[in-house]
């Protein structure tokens, strides 16, 4: 049988979209709207301004969020979820609800 999982397929190029411990979190905290690092960082928790900054530039690298950034002084930025971004929700969603109802059986770092 043939591997149906090839290094070039689409799903694993859109499964390394989203891999790591962050993106999927950004992503999800973009889904009411616009918001800026700040607002990002305290929603999250237990993230760092580098990494945040270091995920919000590859997600937008990769056409899932866009940046505004406001000539005001001192200047503004907000980052918002791109058609794709928002269209990436539903499979996102769709992974917490499964998590949700196998999280007991699923090993975690804490456990043996």
């Amino acid at each position: 049988m043939e591997p149906r999982f090839f290094a070039d397929c689409q799903a694993r190029v859109a499964a390394d979209l989203i891999s790591g411990r962050w993106p999927m979190v950004v992503l999800y905290s973009l889904a009411d709207g616009p918001a800026r690092p700040g607002r990002l960082r305290e929603q999250i928790g237990g993230i760092s301004q580098k990494v945040l900054t270091e995920t919000l530039r590859r997600l937008e690298h990769n056409g899932l969020v866009e940046r505004h950034r406001y000539a005001e002084a001192p200047p503004r930025v907000e980052y918002s979820l791109t058609t794709a971004g928002k269209d990436l929700l539903v499979p996102i969603r769709a992974l917490g609800d499964w998590a949700a109802v196998y999280a007991d059986q699923l090993p975690t770092e804490n456990k043996p």
